[in-house]
């Protein structure tokens, strides 16, 4: 503390209660390939229906069930698994609404070189901009256009210039990304939120991905969409044709919107050309009678499921605008999430429209924002066509354009494999342990990917605080059983390593999603076995045998070895998993995959170093920076022996031995600013061999004659 100047009383307080802690050694690791979910990022899984919520059911794809049940099968032992979802980005697609908008290859226009310019019919903002440069056919003649500024409400382009004069031509746009790929909620608000790629309409599926097609979007905009009575004008139904012709331009309805005339519903199936006079409407009906001027009422589609209109939120019109409020609903179309066609999978109620818009508790209540923020299942990529002053800040008399209800299905959404490549980039956010706390990293079906594998075993060797879990290869386990194969792939996998271990072979189990038997690979269950272990008793206990060894959820082993066969495994570091009658699927061995003979050649002991070592580096860590002097040193010790001695008490260790002194810490050392404590550990064993020695006696021996002689 600093000297006092003055008279008075300094009051300090100084922490000198450091101790070891605890810390976790049961937190899974898993990268593979889902059918939905955030990709390329940690996501923490603490349950099986969690999974699913998250990443998707699996498929029939092998890809996709064998990492989903690589990591259900994890969690089926204990609740803590960080997942990472592997994409292939250039061929695995996010579901859009690209479906509403026009093909951008075969636009029509009418182009006329009288002042440069070309009209379109449709509106071409969202396609083109200032700088872009275009083709144009007109006859004969073919023209490369670059464009100077768009007018004349978006359909109209300035040009540089324009040869001849055509009345009628196509144009060929530049080219678009025609599929996009959102990986996670990091990536689409940098590159893809509101309005940067416009081409894809107004909602992306939320994660890449097939699943995503199943979802239709549903948007009311306004009291008159959401429902409308009493509309007669200029009103005719057609007897034969089912059309109603109306002058109703306005009504605000959509493709399967109720609407009732004279009493009769009706439902709406579809809408034909709009101008100024009328639209028709063709209707899910037989025959209907000739009328004029009938009266109407019309009601949106999903209108039940809310509780009333949009209308204008408190908070904009207090500031004297109005009409922001929207309803959005999401439904699981063809049943892709829910196994239930149609099922509403979630709905977002009076919405706004306003991009600075709260709710009566201050929180953001922008439509936008709002389904970035709440929504499992989509983004809004655009504005809905139509809507000119959407996402403008409220100010006074702003009043907010109301549209037709917008309802459409996503589409183009696309799975594919995920290559080596994308698997290492995914496993690769495992490697760096000061951003990612893990132990037990499983590689579910790697064996097949070899440079995955190979990167797998490397981020456990660099970390040092955890564990790699390896199957063999389904085509030597499962498809044709071969023991020398099994055993030479092990033996070629890396050099000797203590960080990883090797099970023999992959369970049948039960798909309950697919209804179905499936093979999995065994080491999502093998890292399971351990964190139980860690639960019911510590890491330094073995989580092999018939006491912490019982594999879940397994019908039959792929193979069962037999004696000679696991004699073989086991000399080379693999460890059996044997099918017993009346015991179960057991896992039969506890080695780590290090060659050399040694305590490290054991999975128990491996985690007891990996705690002993993680934890006293957490404590150790507070020393830094302070002096190297004998007060610091007994305290190092003093927090240390207590730790070990706790570790001792339940078994972990038979004996330790802690040096931190002048005898260790010498001049040299000080003065090279370092700082040494030695740590000597006598590791517990796990009994792998029993020998019982059963010896027959004449009656009249006495047994202390013949004990200890055998």
């Amino acid at each position: 503390m600093g000297f006092q100047l003055s008279p008075g009383v300094n009051v300090s307080e100084i922490d000198l209660t450091n101790v070891v802690p605890g810390v976790s050694s049961s937190v899974g690791a898993f990268a593979g390939q889902f059918s939905w979910g955030p990709a390329n990022i940690r996501t923490l899984v603490d349950s099986e229906n969690k999974l699913v919520s998250i990443f998707g059911k699996p498929n029939n794809d092998s890809n996709t069930y064998t990492s989903f049940f690589s990591a259900a099968n994890f969690l089926a032992y204990t609740n803590n698994i960080r997942v990472v979802r592997a994409i292939n980005d250039t061929t695995t697609f996010n579901a859009t609404s690209i479906s509403e908008l026009i093909d951008l290859e075969t636009v029509a226009a009418n182009a006329t070189s009288g002042n440069n310019y070309i009209r379109f019919n449709t509106d071409i903002a969202d396609y083109l901009a200032s700088g872009d440069k275009f083709t144009i056919s007109y006859g004969a003649n073919t023209s490369l256009l670059e464009v100077v500024e768009i007018h004349n409400g978006n359909t109209a382009l300035v040009v540089n210039n324009l040869i001849g004069n055509a009345t009628a031509g196509s144009i060929t746009l530049p080219t678009y990304q025609t599929n996009v790929s959102i990986a996670n909620e990091e990536d689409y608000e940098i590159n893809f939120s509101l309005g940067q790629h416009p081409k894809f309409g107004a909602f992306y599926g939320r994660y890449p991905g097939d699943f995503g097609n199943s979802l239709t979007v549903s948007v009311c905009s306004s009291e008159n969409a959401f429902s409308r009575t009493g509309l007669t004008a200029n009103t005719t139904l057609h007897s034969t044709s089912a059309v109603l012709n109306t002058g109703l331009a306005n009504t605000f309805l959509n493709a399967g919107d109720s609407i009732t005339i004279d009493g009769h519903a009706y439902t709406v199936g579809s809408i034909g050309a709009t101008n100024l006079v009328s639209t028709n409407i063709t209707l899910t009906t037989g025959a209907l009678t000739q009328k004029n001027n009938a009266t109407t009422t019309t009601k949106w589609v999903y209108a039940d499921n809310f509780d009333s209109a949009p209308s204008t939120s408190s908070t904009v019109e207090s500031k004297g605008s109005s009409n922001d409020e929207l309803h959005v609903i999401v439904i699981d179309t063809d049943g892709k999430f829910t196994g239930e066609r149609g099922t509403v999978l979630e709905k977002f109620a009076h919405l706004s429209k306003a991009d600075n818009a709260t709710t009566d508790d201050g929180s953001p209540n922008y439509y936008a924002t709002r389904i970035f923020n709440e929504s499992k299942y989509i983004y809004v990529a655009n504005h809905v066509s139509g809507s000119s002053n959407w996402g403008l800040v409220t100010n006074n008399g702003l009043s907010y354009d109301k549209l037709p209800n917008y309802s459409v299905k996503l589409s183009n959404g696309t799975d594919d494999s995920a290559l080596d490549s994308d698997y290492i980039t995914a496993y690769n956010l495992f490697q760096n342990a000061d951003e990612s706390d893990i132990s037990l990293l499983i590689t579910g079906d790697c064996s097949q990917r070899p440079g995955t594998l190979s990167r797998c075993l490397s981020i456990a060797n660099e970390r040092k605080d955890c564990v790699a879990f390896v199957s063999p290869k389904r085509a030597d386990a499962v498809s044709a059983v071969d023991i020398d194969k099994i055993i030479e792939y092990r033996n070629g996998l890396s050099p000797s390593t203590s960080y990883s271990v090797f099970d023999s072979g992959w369970k049948y189990q039960f798909d309950k999603y697919n209804n179905k038997y499936r093979y999995v690979p065994l080491n999502g269950d093998i890292a399971g076995l351990c964190a139980r272990t860690d639960n019911t008793r510590d890491p330094w206990w073995s989580p092999a045998g018939f006491n912490r060894g019982q594999i879940l959820n397994a019908i039959k082993v792929s193979y069962n070895p037999t004696k000679a066969q696991r004699d073989e495994l086991y000399k080379n570091g693999i460890n059996p998993v044997l099918a017993f009658p009346g015991e179960g699927i057991i896992l039969y061995g506890d080695k780590t995959m290090q060659k050399k003979p040694s305590a490290f050649d054991r999975i128990n002991v491996r985690r007891l170093f990996i705690v002993l070592e993680k934890a006293i580096a957490i404590a150790a860590k507070y020393s830094l920076f302070e002096f190297n002097d004998a007060f610091t040193r007994a305290q190092f010790v003093a927090m240390v022996e207590p730790f070990l001695r706790d570790v001792k008490g339940r078994r972990g260790i038979y004996d330790f031995k802690v040096i931190c002194d002048e005898s260790n810490n010498t001049p040299e050392v000080i003065d090279t600013n370092r700082f040494i404590g030695d740590i000597y550990i006598k590791p517990a064993r796990s009994i792998n061999f029993i020998q019982l020695n059963f010896v027959a006696v004449r009656t009249g021996v006495d047994f202390t004659e013949v004990a200890g002689k055998f």
